[in-house]
């Protein structure tokens, strides 16, 4: 292998790749999201666009300016960092053994790296490589992959002889949220949980034609793939790897399309989500296309249903006006079968037979990984729209707030505020108080403001006369006091019909907003806004200072008083992403010579040192950049030199990441490895990981050079 440890080694950006789906292969954008680029976006109102009145900072000053101890304001992130310390491990049935929640350790824990450390790896080049690519002094391996057995007599993955019994047991298909849950204080034992979005059938079986020339048996296998998986996981000696543990897996799981759900919070039991098989409204089957989450200060996973459209489809014409109109804002079909035709195996799909069945989809999803016989949640209090994640921050009188993307252009950021308060203590009591705290609270949509003159902002990107693209902005309520905060629309109307009421509500329309995450110390929340080429040169202005948006850009957000409960904000653009050579980009206001050329910043994360981590979906692989996973200081004088962590193999997007509080682990999903055009299992464009047919995977890095000590980015 090259070495690719020299320089950033950018690449010239842009004039090969289509505009309307950034770096993606057409591939990926037909499974996973039903190519909803190609569409006309689902939201039509008139309410602002973020680029017409918003734009974020591009000062070095301020990056944090919530300060540099803002007490610990935030519990349980996105991030998959640890979300809880074990007291135990008695059987999971067992919840006075099972291990407990608490806080989990802050940046000056004794195991943890000091806050502020420096980067010290040089950084990975531009590349194409079919291969996880490190820096000089790491290495990485498989922890898992797509059709790794989780059971005691569980089949061995057969790519050749699939059944969908053997998926159910087997690890699901394309990975993305990833997070991990400690066993012991000593944290070499630990479950890993992993987000399954979708699934690609045109590399998962040979000879396939479409969904309509599908046998019923695949179907049920794409769908068995789908949700998410637990897995008992141990580390390899005293190094920063994870392995499955071999022997008695007791906290295994698989969520698939077919595991029970149970309905809480205002709309659980309304009309609008009861079915024929459901009259009550309280069961739902399954989980779709999860792609980011976060996790509690109690232990739990929270994980976002995003593109789920797709899998619904009418096979006669809907005809009733208003919910077409409902359908149509989540960019449900309502005269067509649908590209997966599951309907074929599976009525409740066809929504002119079940048509409150979409309805049931689209939430924010909560497990208890240390409870394998627990039901999982949708939580309908946090509202349903395509949620690309869920992380959360305690407010300053103990309560907790959850912060949402809802992931297509021109679509807004939600937060939701619990009305009770987190529980500290380890008992069940407090842990039945903690499980229901995300069932009851206050909902809000954001609207953004700018302070430059308009006519300062030509869409070049050239900065205003003050110096940086800022502004200030406000939480609107959506549901408020257990009322509702729209004109003409109840509770459970706003919460199952959530992108209406924040048209109504007055939101700013954001360009993508994926992952929204809580800095660990500071309060500060970053959101990465991967894109829109969508704007048109006129809507340019100081939210979006450039007239095209391709490559996307990551907003910083300051919340008053450093308090998550604050209704009021300022906020302030860090990274404008791009080619550093093209002027219109900005890199906090470090010298662009120096850093890696990143594209469609899509997951967010911070390690124990403070630094904000990127993952992308959308690097230009024609031009020599496979995506891969990015650090970037926030204050000191290193503050904005971004830098290339890993690269991952041809055609796969990086998802996760996690860094583990100790620091010496982070944890990387490599979702669909091998999607481009033109790729099948006869003609594979990726071998990842196992030398035959591309599978998706999770993989593990770590230091195995002491120099500059066992950190990840060190």
């Amino acid at each position: 292998m090259p070495d690719l440890d020299d320089v950033p080694g950018r690449r010239r950006l842009l004039p090969l790749l289509d505009s309307s789906r950034g770096g993606r292969s057409a591939m990926t954008c037909r499974y996973r999201c039903a190519d909803a680029c190609a569409h006309e976006a689902p939201n039509t109102s008139d309410n602002a666009y973020f680029g017409d009145v918003v734009e974020a900072a591009v000062s070095r000053r301020g990056l944090l300016r919530g300060g540099a101890v803002a007490a610990a304001v935030v519990v349980g992130g996105g991030s998959g960092t640890l979300a809880a310390v074990a007291s135990g491990a008695g059987d999971p049935a067992d919840t006075e053994g099972a291990a407990r929640a608490a806080v989990p350790p802050r940046p000056d824990h004794p195991d943890a790296p000091e806050y502020g450390r420096p980067v010290g790896f040089r950084p990975v080049g531009d590349n194409t490589l079919d291969a996880v690519v490190v820096p000089n002094g790491y290495d990485w391996s498989v922890t898992i992959a797509w059709g790794d057995p989780m059971f005691r007599g569980a089949p061995e993955f057969d790519f050749e002889h699939q059944t969908a019994a053997a998926q159910r047991e087997q690890f699901g298909y394309n990975c993305d949220f990833v997070a991990v849950y400690p066993l012991d204080r000593r944290f070499e034992r630990a479950l890993l949980w992993v987000n399954h979005e979708y699934t690609n059938e045109e590399l998962m079986f040979r000879g396939w034609t479409g969904a309509a020339g599908a046998t019923v048996e695949q179907l049920r296998i794409a769908m068995a793939a789908h949700g998410g998986s637990i897995v008992e996981i141990e580390r390899v000696g005293d190094t920063g790897e994870w392995r499955p543990v071999d022997g008695r897996r007791r906290y295994n799981r698989r969520i698939h399309a077919g595991t029970p759900f149970r309905v809480t919070g205002p709309a659980a039991g309304s009309d609008l989500l009861r079915t024929a098989a459901d009259p009550a409204g309280t069961t739902v089957l399954g989980m779709l296309n999860n792609c980011a989450g976060g996790t509690t200060p109690w232990g739990t996973v929270l994980t976002g249903e995003e593109n789920v459209n797709q899998y619904f489809g009418a096979s006669a014409d809907v005809t009733d006006p208003e919910t077409a109109a409902r359908y149509a804002r989540y960019g449900i079909r309502t005269t067509a079968g649908t590209s997966r035709a599951w309907e074929r195996a599976d009525a409740r799909f066809d929504v002119s037979g079940e048509p409150n069945e979409p309805n049931r989809f689209g939430w924010v999803c909560q497990i208890d990984p240390y409870d394998p016989r627990s039901t999982p949640q949708k939580l309908t209090a946090l509202g349903r729209f395509k949620h690309e994640g869920a992380t959360t921050a305690l407010t300053a009188d103990g309560r907790v707030a959850v912060y949402m993307g809802d992931d297509e252009r021109f679509e807004y950021v939600y937060k939701f505020v619990s009305s009770g308060r987190f529980r500290t203590g380890q008992g069940d009591r407090d842990r039945r108080h903690n499980l229901a705290l995300l069932e009851d609270g206050d909902l809000f949509v954001a609207r953004f403001t700018g302070d430059s003159p308009a006519a300062e902002i030509d869409g070049s990107g050239r900065l205003p006369s003050d110096g940086l693209f800022d502004g200030a902005g406000e939480w609107l309520p959506l549901v408020s006091g257990g009322e509702s905060a729209v004109d003409g629309m109840s509770v459970e109307e706003v919460l199952v019909f959530t992108r209406l009421a924040a048209d109504r509500a007055g939101a700013t329309k954001m360009d993508r907003p994926e992952d929204v995450e809580p800095h660990p110390v500071t309060g500060t929340v970053f959101m990465a806004l991967t894109n829109n080429d969508r704007r048109t040169p006129a809507q340019a202005d100081e939210a979006n200072p450039r007239a095209t948006n391709r490559w996307g850009h990551v907003l910083a957000l300051d919340e008053d008083g450093a308090d998550a409960a604050a209704t009021t904000f300022t906020w302030s653009l860090v990274l404008v992403a791009g080619d550093p050579d093209d002027p219109s980009t900005y890199y906090a206001g470090f010298d662009k010579s120096q850093v890696s050329m990143i594209s469609c910043p899509d997951n967010v994360a911070f390690d124990p040192s403070g630094r904000l981590w990127l993952a992308t979906d959308g690097m230009p692989g024609s031009v020599g950049a496979n995506d891969g996973m990015f650090v970037m200081p926030l204050d000191g004088d290193d503050a904005g030199h971004l830098r290339r962590f890993a690269s991952v193999p041809v055609g796969a997007e990086c998802c996760g990441p996690c860094i583990t509080p100790d620091g010496r682990t982070a944890l990387i999903a490599v979702q669909h490895p091998g999607e481009e055009d033109g790729a099948s299992p006869e003609a594979p464009a990726s071998t990842f990981p196992y030398g035959d047919q591309p599978r998706p995977s999770v993989v593990t890095v770590w230091r195995t050079s002491p120099t500059g000590g066992p950190f990840i980015g060190d």
